[in-house]
């Protein structure tokens, strides 16, 4: 497999940890910011798009006290 290219969201400032990923034409690939070295999750592009909706809405829920 080729070198992948990393990215973060670019709603996560600069010196934070995140989720980052890394799109192929097959897969896309996500791992932890804060331990780049450890293996990373690897799903297709429709399992992307489905857990997106899902993601974004509970980002916008209040946290749970």
């Amino acid at each position: 497999m080729s070198e992948l290219h990393w990215q973060k969201s670019t709603y996560s400032p600069d010196a934070s940890n995140c989720v980052e990923i890394a799109t192929t034409p097959s897969a896309v690939h996500i791992r932890d910011s804060k331990t780049t070295p450890a293996p990373h999750l690897t799903v297709t592009h429709g399992a992307w798009a489905s857990f997106l909706p899902y993601a974004t809405e509970a980002a916008r829920r209040p946290a749970a006290r």
